[in-house]
């Protein structure tokens, strides 16, 4: 658990201009939900359901940071501001992605099984994107500020809109 405090401490410096001090880190909406997420989703994997639900529950009150314990998360992630960020159950964020305030990455209700998004490695994602449904946004994307993706993105790609329309692509 110290090494992934550091790892944080290190990311959130790295990513966010505004921090003076390392200590400012412990301040930070998304460093809070992050150890809530971690050790509730150990908790999920061991099926202590209700006490991993009643921590991210928890977190969820303090921090306005939604991240259900049985989405998978890699590393690196970095959440900017964070309030009402939505991480459904399903969900799986590799590594290196980067979520701004008011991201959804939820269901359409109309799927049983895995029905929250995939997010591809080095992915951002702008303030009030919603990403619904179990598609998969590629490797090296930018989903575009309140857009909203129901479909599949490739890799290097740029999506905005609503509903989200790609504007640039590598391939």
């Amino acid at each position: 658990m110290f090494k992934y405090i550091k790892e944080q401490i290190k990311l959130i410096k790295k990513k966010d201009p505004a921090i003076k001090r390392s200590i400012e880190v412990f301040l930070y909406p998304s460093f809070k939900a992050l150890l809530y997420y971690r050790l509730s989703h150990y908790l999920y994997l061991k099926r202590f359901y209700f006490i991993a639900r009643y921590l991210s529950e928890k977190a969820k009150r303090k921090t306005g940071i939604e991240i259900h314990p049985g989405a998978s998360i890699g590393k690196n992630l970095f959440i900017d501001h964070g309030s009402c960020v939505v991480i459904g159950e399903t969900t799986i964020i590799k590594d290196n992605v980067t979520l701004l305030h008011s991201v959804t990455l939820g269901g359409t209700g109309k799927e049983k099984g895995k029905r929250h998004p995939t997010i591809g490695n080095n992915v951002f994602i702008g303030s009030g994107a919603k990403i619904l449904g179990n598609i998969t946004i590629g490797d090296n994307c930018k989903i575009g500020a309140n857009a909203v993706v129901l479909k599949n993105v490739p890799n290097n790609t740029t999506v905005v809109g609503i509903p989200g329309k790609i504007v640039k692509s590598a391939d």
